[in-house]
């Protein structure tokens, strides 16, 4: 929690002191990379940290992630310009890759499939604290000490997170068996949810790894430029420059060809960084793709709905901020509560009850009178919230108990590969609709940004203008949730079509890697 909690508040503690950092450095053309760059580097790295843990441990990759990340943070505090605090932000973000993916695979290791949902909800409760408390430090910081504390503060964290892990965390030797090879014991049992299919994958018998141990690094690079160079022409795509500007081309040229790259190395390897089974296995597979909708619908709340909150209701930053969190207030409690539910009915039932009424919730969001009131809003996010609880953990718990401890990286990490990737593809997907939307309502003027900033300074428009640009606004979002409906839909799709009814659990003889006696 401690290592989880140096990624979840630095997602938002940057945020608020945007204003301060670019008053500092300048750059206010590029500091959108600081976000987008981190993104980056933690996407693209998530495949290749996850291959890692299985081939090498654990506990090295998570503390080789907790050092960088501290690395990048030193560096962030001496920037001296914008140019270099995006490069040092990428080097945090390179770490950071690390964090997410190898926390929640030891969080798999450590519980068994029953007592999996208490920790990955505390694991959820470090992201909903951060995502309240992160702008609110990172404002105080900002503005009555230095925006260069907010990366500075990470360091104590991080000894902490660096100091626990390495002294309590102790990792069996465990097997690590080709995927390739088919199970020796294809009938084993094992307690499962109710109805579930037991078996043995590859890698879950008793042993050591050997030292023949590869690391795929061919596949490593492809996989890393092929996801920079398709995801910055997502990213930056009709933002920086046009779609169909020579940018944009060759990006994703590039990208496609790193791609067919990386397909072509991948299944020479030995043992890929992105191997077959990942989409070959009907349990993997579904979820990636239901998770991916989750990323993509995740964008109207997290992008949109600040925007709405200040532009249409005219609320303040810190009341826009409340009504966005709210979500993160019931999404891990019903994700502490999803385990009596999965484990009465099964996982792909309560998963795709959670997403059809999230899909309900989020075609609602237009049906809201104009102008809504603020607890309008904050209501709909605070059921949203509740639905998403029921419907990812669910997926993570069945995908990890469906592997063996030799993938159960590989798997983790191409699960929350995909739901990045589905926030890349989101962002510019509507960021495309709410920009078309408002041409067609203003005659052609103005993007989203353009208005919202206008929108700032009222007293600067007569009240019909600002009423038009505020229903104008309230049309885009109206459309973006609209469309983040429909991605809820097709995560419903994916479960029922592809998911089987009963997720398979693993029999794993050898045990989970175990606290020392006495550390509770």
């Amino acid at each position: 929690m401690a290592g989880m909690a140096l990624a979840a508040l630095d997602g938002t503690i940057v945020s608020t002191a945007v204003p301060q950092i670019v008053g500092d450095l300048g750059g206010f053309a590029v500091f959108s990379w600081l976000f987008s760059g981190y993104l980056l580097a933690v996407t693209v790295t998530l495949p290749v940290y996850g291959k890692l843990s299985d081939t090498l441990g654990r506990k090295p990759v998570l503390i080789a992630g907790i050092v960088l990340f501290l690395i990048g943070s030193l560096l962030c505090a001496v920037a001296w310009n914008m140019a270099s605090l995006i490069a040092f932000r990428i080097v945090q973000g390179l770490g950071g890759g690390a964090l997410q993916g190898t926390v929640q695979t030891i969080a798999a290791d450590l519980y068994p499939p029953k007592e999996r949902p208490k920790i990955q909800a505390r694991l959820s409760t470090v992201w909903a604290v951060s995502a309240v408390a992160g702008p609110a430090v990172g404002g105080l910081l900002a503005t009555y000490a230095d925006w260069r504390w907010i990366f500075l503060i990470n360091l104590p964290v991080g000894a902490v997170a660096l100091w626990l892990i390495a002294r309590h965390l102790r990792e069996p030797d465990r097997p690590r068996a080709p995927a390739a090879k088919p199970p020796t014991k294809p009938g084993a049992t094992s307690r499962s949810e109710p109805g579930t299919k037991s078996r043995t994958r590859p890698g879950t018998a008793s042993g050591t790894r050997g030292p023949g141990s590869r690391i795929d690094w061919p596949g490593a690079l492809t996989v890393f430029g092929a996801g920079a160079a398709l995801l910055t022409a997502l990213v930056q795509g009709g933002v920086a420059w046009p779609w169909l500007s020579a940018p944009s081309l060759a990006l994703l040229g590039g990208g496609a060809l790193l791609a067919a790259a990386t397909v072509v190395v991948e299944r020479r390897a030995a043992e890929p960084i992105l191997p077959g089974w990942v989409w070959r296995r009907r349990t993997i597979a579904a979820v990636n793709l239901a998770l991916g909708a989750l990323g993509l619908l995740m964008i109207a709340p997290m992008v949109f709905l600040p925007t709405y909150a200040q532009s249409v209701l005219g609320l303040g930053p810190v009341a826009a901020g409340f009504v966005l969190s709210v979500m993160t207030i019931s999404w891990p409690i019903s994700a502490a509560l999803s385990s009596r539910l999965y484990n009465r009915i099964g996982i792909r039932r309560t998963a795709a009850i959670g997403i059809a009424f999230a899909a309900l919730i989020l075609a609602a969001f237009p049906l809201l009178p104009y102008p809504a009131s603020p607890w309008q809003p904050a209501l709909i996010m605070l059921l949203l919230g509740a639905a998403l609880g029921l419907f990812q953990l669910p997926l993570i718990v069945g995908v990890q108990a469906s592997v063996g401890w030799s993938e159960r990286g590989t798997a983790t990490a191409s699960i929350l590969f995909y739901r990045q990737i589905g926030q890349s593809v989101g962002a510019a997907l509507f960021g495309a609709v709410a920009n078309t939307v408002l041409t067609s309502r203003l005659g052609g003027a103005g993007d989203l940004e353009s208005v919202a900033q206008s929108l700032e300074n009222p007293a600067a428009l007569t009240a019909e203008s600002a009423d038009r640009l505020r229903r104008a606004v309230d049309a885009a979002v109206d459309h973006v949730y609209i469309g983040a409906a429909a991605a809820a839909v097709a995560a419903l799709l994916a479960l029922l079509l592809l998911a089987p009814r009963h997720f398979p659990v693993v029999d794993e003889t050898a045990p989970a890697p175990a606290l020392k006696d006495g550390d509770g």
